[in-house]
């Protein structure tokens, strides 16, 4: 666990850095990376509409500031269905990006021939590529290896030329509050949250979660009343009202050594799935009770979690492997989950090995397409036979998206639609 040690001593160095960064922009009336008040102090503005139009939303689209209701009967993935485009990424140009965490760039792939057509130059060790609540931006996710040089690069998905860096410090992920008006930066390394502005990134206020040791990824209950945060190094889960800035309530996994993952919600609301690395498999979580309701071992290295596109199905990418980083060529696997069941019902290895991580689904939900993080490799996978191609990318990539996606906004991550 060399590697687990090493990690997490840069993590609290980073933090004591930051903390001094911090104090010392308090001083100066800046934070460093964002607007402040005079004082230092972020200052907490009044949402702004995260489309950037006073115009009404055409028909399969939320409004700006108007916390959206789930579908009825109850399911979560009722509006990312493939007839379920919005308006808004109908022209969006047919793409798959891939942030190549060691290269510094984003390779752009082409979905219908597998091809790479171009490579983008970005900020320092890109982790995820997020699509804004709006729809409108892809968000480059720069965190810099806690050097407080991060930054979030924006991609014009109608013309795939990148826009002007933005600073902000240690952005590992990000997400949005659902009725948009805020951006929520998962800054890992200071252990905290960051409400931003979804425009510009102006920093507004901070959620400190010091019990939660590599915060990274997360996703919110069916009526958005609360997100489940993945606390990595610290093996628990934090349940936290991101909206009123509170942290509701903060457990510990049962398994020796948990490094929980990612997280998603089950389609009828009831159930958070958890992945962990460690322990090789999915916890089910109680959405009601927030606490354990069992297990299921998936494969070696569970890792992301990725939703078919209608609903049904959870695609658990196993990246072969305890340790990060590691060596090319894992037994590295995706794990099908029928939602209802609870139960697996395909899996598919990785031929020749493989360290599958993030990703997404296209449009039409035929290719399921997957970071191979150790093999600087992506993996386009047809989710009716498992078939697996695979494309030469940048030195290890990480949350890759696909995009357009069918759904009436994104929560963040690299693609979680509603």
């Amino acid at each position: 666990m060399a590697w687990f040690a090493s990690k997490a001593a840069a993590v609290a160095l980073a933090l004591l850095f930051g903390m001094a960064v911090q104090s010392s922009a308090a001083w100066s009336g800046t934070d460093g990376d964002a607007n402040t008040s005079g004082s230092g102090v972020p200052v907490a503005v009044p949402p702004a509409a995260a489309s950037g139009s006073s115009q009404p939303p055409a028909a399969g689209q939320a409004s700006a500031g108007e916390t959206p209701k789930a579908p009825a009967p109850l399911n979560v993935y009722g509006e990312i269905g493939a007839d379920k485009l919005s308006p808004t990424v109908r022209d969006a140009l047919p793409r798959v990006y891939v942030p190549n965490h060691g290269s510094n760039t984003v390779s752009v792939i082409d979905p219908a021939t597998h091809k790479v057509i171009e490579t983008i130059k970005v900020g320092r060790g890109p982790e995820h590529i997020i699509p804004a609540w709006d729809l409108k931006t892809l968000w480059v996710a720069n965190n810099a290896d806690q050097t407080l040089r991060g930054s979030l690069t924006p991609i014009d998905p109608f013309t795939g030329k990148a826009g002007q860096q933005v600073a902000v410090n240690d952005p590992y992920n990000m997400y949005f509050l659902p009725d948009g008006s805020a951006a929520i930066v998962v800054a890992e390394a200071f252990h905290r949250l960051e409400l931003r502005d979804p425009q510009t990134m102006a920093l507004r206020s901070t959620i400190e979660t010091p019990t939660c040791k590599g915060i990274n990824h997360a996703d919110y209950s069916a009526d958005y009343s609360f997100m489940v945060f993945t606390c990595e190094f610290s093996g628990n889960l934090l349940k936290v009202d991101v909206k009123n800035g509170t942290v509701l309530d903060d457990i510990k996994l049962s398994k020796p050594m948990s490094m929980p993952q990612d997280v998603r919600l089950s389609a009828d609301g009831t159930t958070f799935f958890v992945t962990d690395m460690m322990s090789d498999g999915v916890y089910f979580i109680d959405a009601g009770s927030f606490r354990e309701a069992g297990f299921l071992p998936t494969g070696k290295g569970a890792h992301g979690l990725t939703t078919s596109r209608d609903g049904t199905r959870i695609y658990v990418s196993n990246r072969g492997s305890h340790h990060m980083p590691d060596r090319p060529g894992g037994e590295g696997s995706v794990s099908v989950i029928d939602f209802a069941s609870r139960q697996i019902v395909a899996q598919w290895p990785i031929p020749g090995g493989g360290s599958p991580d993030m990703g997404n689904v296209t449009a039409d939900g035929k290719e399921l397409w997957l970071s191979g993080r150790f093999d600087n490799q992506v993996y386009a996978i047809d989710t009716a036979t498992g078939a697996v191609t695979k494309i030469n990318v940048g030195i290890e990539p990480h949350g890759l998206t696909v995009w357009p996606q069918p759904g009436r906004f994104s929560l963040g991550h690299t693609g979680n639609m509603r």
